[in-house]
């Protein structure tokens, strides 16, 4: 298609995963291409649901309402210790992020307001968002010793499995560890070992299979709040991905640089460990 297109000047990704193979990079930047990537746009919708299900962990509201649905007697407001009651606030908590691209700095910006200590694992984020931010980042042991623990990472050869039985051994009790951006990143199966333990909650909207088997034993856990993947699928971030395609159109055209430019170096970054 690119050898049939001699007068292409710009290429854009508009639907789909900023790390699938789904672009000809190398092709593409032999014929001096620009290639862009918008699908960052659904991280507006992922992040307000991140915060959302933190909210929901905090509280326990996940097993409240299987409580409620069952027709089993629940009276929280009586409760005075456990999970729900302890440090149940989001307010003043040590959040931790691991990955910190778009999804990241839009989440920070929602948890402004509740005054958190922020820290986040990213070897490849330039180090000045620290300061732009006002974050601190860290290697991943002590992002996972926090009192809420958001997944944020792209799925890449790197990142599969990176959350295994060691990572989630060191969440600590009483935390809520959300997962909003691809179930391969995290061992399914230490992820059932652990939260069967029921002194950790997890709230998913990834999982890995998707769907979740109808007899995946995540099911059935009551520390556990699922849903199908949802995050970033709103009528507003579809159109959110044309309106940002547009923008890049026109900085290309005006001789400026993009804002969300797609290189080979980007995609096959080379591997680097955890900590």
């Amino acid at each position: 298609m690119l050898v049939g297109a001699p007068r292409l000047s710009l290429l854009g990704e508009l639907e789909g995963d900023r790390f699938a193979d789904r672009l000809d990079l190398e092709s593409a930047s032999r014929r001096g291409i620009r290639v862009v990537d918008v699908t960052h746009g659904s991280s507006w919708p992922t992040a307000e649901w991140a915060l959302g299900m933190a909210l929901i962990g905090r509280r326990n509201a996940g097993a409240l309402f299987r409580q409620m649905i069952a027709h089993e007697p629940s009276v929280p407001h009586l409760e005075r210790s456990g999970l729900g009651f302890e440090k149940a606030e989001l307010s003043e908590k040590r959040v931790g992020l691991i990955g910190f691209g778009h999804l990241g700095r839009r989440l920070i910006e929602l948890l402004r307001p509740f005054h958190v200590d922020a820290v986040a694992f990213d070897p490849y984020a330039p180090r000045e968002l620290a300061e732009a931010y006002d974050i601190s980042f860290g290697p991943l042991e002590r992002i996972l010793d926090c009192d809420v623990v958001f997944v944020l990472l792209p799925h890449t050869a790197d990142t599969e499995g990176i959350i295994g039985a060691a990572e989630l051994a060191r969440l600590r009790p009483g935390s809520v560890f959300v997962n909003v951006s691809r179930g391969k990143v995290v061992d399914s199966s230490a992820l059932i070992e652990r939260f069967s333990r029921g002194d950790v909650i997890a709230c998913l909207d990834v999982f890995d299979p998707e769907p979740i088997p109808l007899d995946s034993p995540i099911r059935d856990l009551p520390n556990v709040f699922l849903t199908p993947h949802i995050g970033g699928y709103t009528e507003e971030s579809r159109r959110r991905f044309f309106s940002l395609m547009v923008d890049e159109c026109l900085r290309h055209f005006a001789g400026l640089e993009p804002w969300a430019p797609l290189t080979v170096h980007l995609r096959r970054r080379p591997a680097r460990k955890p900590g």
